[in-house]
């Protein structure tokens, strides 16, 4: 077991000596682009970027002090470049994408743990999958899924009412946020019930797919950089031997995540085969009747053409790939959406009025809205759009070049000798940090008050200067859900589930701060916690019931 542990470590120096020699290469033009000094000689300024504390300030002087591209220092010094353009944003993930694609170390690990689905894949595989997939996430599909939404969300509505039953009570908003989108993807998604709502009953599944990034985070950076590499070392049973008989904890239970995900995902497709099999009588009789996301790909995939069908494993690893995707993302932005209403409670009540007054049926109570209804609501429409781009639930994206390349600018930055720099060469290896939040909050672009949380700006024309940088995300002149072949597939369904939970709680129930700090950490997916030293996801609030 030591020989193994020691090729790791051996393997690790020899990447560390690589590093040292690259370093003392010539002069790059990259070297001639403004940035900060590096923070530490193996991570550079990078452990300031995803420190989930001091990230915020770290960005937010990059911004100020140096704008839209910024050199700054990688693994080992090496020189990596930090960006908010628009036009590089157009070139890494829409024109030039062959030549910024996700890392390695991305890849290999939702490969590895979770197989070869949506965010594992690259090129004709990928493109293959999201052919497959994309119908199932159109306003058309949606439209048909929208009363199962309103089905979901009414449980949840119960359960917290009946919390607050006998006066306003502290709840765990985050957790229940987070416990209605993985029923709603469950449902929705899978055809399958992982929550009732109304009681508290945990599931494997979902628990160890919530361990995922805590888990392998705690492999340590000289594993996760060596996973590329360890995992061309012999066939697949030969590694899972070595990983059985290393001392380490965190590799054992990485590969205990990976089989119960794996076995469940395989057992939901089974289900979902035979149930087809057995025609649409069966498929009525469960979860979603047939009308989920997998169910349909499970049917469409039977009678597609033999270059578009996906194999067997693609389809069962779009199922953990799905639940992962749409768990954290939208139950924290809704979180973060109630927590601002609580801070604005005339915004709150104006919406409320808005919410029951589309929800009259006539007679005084309220109706469920179909899909056109609830998406078209002007107010409710402009407090997401302005919370998902102010506060995007992913801060940060990194791509990697694959070959040479330019990177262009909207407009030219001065360089450290003066001169000014229109384009920037880029060569295989280059990181790239595109900060999602940053273009979204660009003052060039959205004016003065671009830090500012103001719903009503999207009651009004936007500024020019917005509409002519032609920002190139898929929502709203926002990167939020980013852009391009490796675009959010489900923003249409998080918008659906965000506006059907707000449009069924709002009208009868009351948010505010609860008495306790509330920290939002810059971890890969932001979340809260009470204060900055806790790392628990949690946001409590106090509810109260109006009706």
């Amino acid at each position: 077991m030591a020989t193994v542990q020691q090729l790791v470590a051996y393997g690790f120096l020899l990447y560390v000596g690589w590093r040292l020699l690259r370093s003392t290469r010539r002069r790059s033009p990259l070297d001639n682009i403004p940035g900060p000094k590096s923070d530490s000689y193996m991570l550079g300024n990078l452990g300031q970027i995803f420190d989930r504390r001091g990230a915020w300030t770290f960005q937010k002087n990059l911004v100020q002090r140096y704008g839209r591209l910024v050199a700054i220092h990688g693994l080992f010094n090496s020189t990596d470049l930090y960006t908010y353009d628009p036009r590089a944003f157009h070139s890494i993930f829409v024109k030039d994408q062959d030549v910024f694609e996700e890392s390695a170390i991305f890849l290999t690990c939702f490969m590895l743990f979770m197989g070869p689905g949506l965010l594992a894949t690259l090129g004709d595989q990928h493109r293959r999958q999201r052919k497959m997939l994309n119908p199932l996430f159109s306003a058309k599909h949606l439209r048909e899924m929208t009363p199962l939404f309103n089905n979901v969300v009414h449980r949840l509505h119960d359960a917290i009412a009946s919390r607050v039953e006998g006066g306003t009570q502290e709840l765990d908003i985050l957790g229940w946020m987070g416990r209605t989108a993985l029923e709603l993807i469950g449902q929705g998604g899978l055809g399958y019930s992982f929550d009732p709502l109304t009681e508290d009953v945990a599931d494997e599944f979902a628990e160890n797919l919530k361990e995922y990034f805590p888990v392998l985070a705690s492999l340590g950076l000289p594993v996760r950089q060596s996973l590329p590499y360890l995992i061309k070392i012999g066939p697949a049973w030969f590694r899972r031997k070595v990983t059985q008989l290393i001392p380490y904890k965190p590799a054992h239970r990485m590969r205990e995540i990976s089989d119960i995900i794996d076995a469940r995902s395989t057992e939901i497709i089974n289900a979902k085969k035979a149930a087809i099999q057995q025609g649409d009588e069966a498929l009525k009789q469960q979860v979603g009747e047939g009308k989920d996301i997998i169910s349909v790909l499970l049917r469409a995939n039977m009678v597609a053409s033999e270059e578009d069908r996906l194999p067997d494993k693609e389809v069962i690893a779009q199922v953990s790939t799905l639940v992962f995707a749409a768990m954290d993302t939208t139950s924290n932005a809704l979180a973060r959406i109630l927590q601002l209403l609580a801070l604005h409670p005339d915004i709150q009540q104006k919406l409320r009025e808005e919410l029951t007054h589309a929800r009259d049926d006539g007679t005084g109570k309220l109706r469920d809205l179909d899909y056109d209804e609830v998406m078209e609501l002007p107010y409710l429409d402009a407090i997401c759009r302005e919370t998902l781009r102010l506060y995007p639930p992913v801060r940060v994206l990194v791509r990697i070049v694959q070959k040479d390349g330019i990177l262009p600018l909207s407009s030219p930055i001065i360089a450290r000798d003066g001169s000014l720099i229109e384009s920037v060469p880029v060569g295989p290896g280059q990181r790239i940090v595109t900060d999602l939040e940053a273009i979204n909050r660009d003052k060039e672009l959205w004016g003065e008050d671009a830090e500012e949380w103001k719903p009503e700006r999207w009651m009004n024309p936007l500024p020019r200067a917005l509409e002519d940088a032609h920002i190139p995300g898929v929502y709203s002149h926002v990167m939020t859900f980013i852009c391009g072949a490796r675009a959010c597939i489900g923003f249409k369904f998080s918008q659906l589930e965000m506006k059907v939970v707000l449009s069924t709680l709002l009208p009868t129930l009351k948010f505010d701060l609860a008495d306790k700090p509330i920290f939002w950490n810059a971890a890969g997916i932001v979340f809260p916690s009470v204060g900055e030293e806790s790392a628990k996801p949690e946001m409590p609030m106090m509810v109260t019931r109006l009706v």
